[in-house]
C-alpha cells in the first residue's frame, strides 16, 4: 500500500503562485485586452464605414422604401388578384364606397393610392425615394382626398399590368425614372445612390445597378426597358410615372 503523502493542515494558508503561474496570468490577460481592443477597433471602424456610405437618411430610405411597398404591391394580389390596375379600382370603390382619395391610371401615384385606399399602406413613407430633391418636406400621411399622395411624395415609377407570375427578373418599381423618359437621372444617381438605380423585380428582390451617364442601365448589353429583354416577352413596358 502506497503511503499518504502530507497534507496541509485545513487553516493553512495557500501557497504563493510560482513565477510559471503568475507570468501566464499576465499573458492571458494580455490576450484578453487585445482581443477585446481589436474587436473594439474593428466595431468602430465598421461603424466609421458605414456611417460614411450611408450619410444622411435619404440614402437608406430608398431602399428599405422600395421593400416594404413589394411587399404591399405581393399583399395586395393576394387579397384582389393582381398588383393595382385599371381593373381593381372598381374593387377599390365596391369595398370602400366611403374613400375620398382619388384613383385612376395616369401615374404611379394613382396606382399606388389604391394601397392606401385598401389599408394595406398606413403611411405614405414608403413611396418617398428622395427624388428629385432629398431637401423636399417629407410625406405628411394625410389619407383624405387629393392630399393623399400629392404631388412630390412619391418618387418611385410603378410598371403596370405586371402580377406575380410574370418573369421574376422584371422591374416593377424603379428610381430614379426621370418624368416622361426611360432614363434615370444620372446626376442624381451618382451624388446620392453611388451611381446606381433603384430596381424593385418581381420576385421582390431589391438591386442596384449603375447608370450610364446617358441615363440607361444595361443588362445583357440591353438597355433595361428595351422590350428585347426576354423579362418583357417582346412588349414594351408599360411606365407610369410619379407626380
Amino acid at each position: 500500500m502506497s503511503e499518504m503523502l502530507p497534507q496541509p493542515p485545513p487553516n493553512a494558508p495557500a501557497p504563493p503562485p510560482s513565477e510559471f503561474a503568475i507570468n501566464s496570468k499576465r499573458k492571458l490577460g494580455w490576450l484578453l485586452a487585445i482581443g477585446i481592443l481589436c474587436m473594439l477597433s474593428c466595431g468602430l471602424l465598421l461603424f466609421v464605414m458605414h456611417s460614411g456610405r450611408r450619410g444622411p437618411d435619404f440614402r437608406k430610405d430608398p431602399f428599405s422604401n422600395a421593400r416594404q411597398l413589394g411587399l404591399a404591391l405581393f399583399e395586395f394580389e393576394i387579397i384582389y388578384g393582381s398588383f393595382p390596375d385599371s381593373s381593381t379600382i372598381a374593387l377599390m370603390k365596391r369595398d370602400f364606397p366611403s374613400s375620398t382619395i382619388p384613383l385612376g391610371t395616369r401615374t404611379s401615384n394613382d396606382f399606388f393610392r389604391q394601397l392606401m385606399v385598401s389599408e394595406i399602406v398606413q403611411s405614405e413613407r414608403i413611396f418617398f425615394s428622395n427624388y428629385p430633391d432629398p431637401t423636399d418636406p417629407k410625406p405628411d400621411d394625410v389619407f383624405h382626398g387629393s392630399r393623399a399622395l400629392e404631388k412630390g411624395e412619391c418618387g418611385f415609377a410603378y410598371i403596370a399590368g405586371l402580377d406575380s407570375t410574370s418573369n421574376p427578373n422584371a422591374p416593377i418599381v424603379v428610381a430614379p425614372l426621370i418624368p416622361g423618359t426611360l432614363r434615370f437621372d444620372y446626376k442624381f444617381c451618382k451624388k446620392y445612390l453611388y451611381g446606381n438605380a433603384i430596381i424593385l423585380k418581381i420576385d421582390n428582390s431589391i438591386t442596384s445597378l449603375p447608370v450610364t451617364k446617358s441615363g440607361q442601365v444595361i443588362i445583357n448589353g440591353k438597355d433595361l426597358f428595351d422590350p428585347s429583354q426576354p423579362f418583357w416577352n417582346g412588349k414594351a413596358p408599360d411606365v407610369k410615372w410619379p407626380e
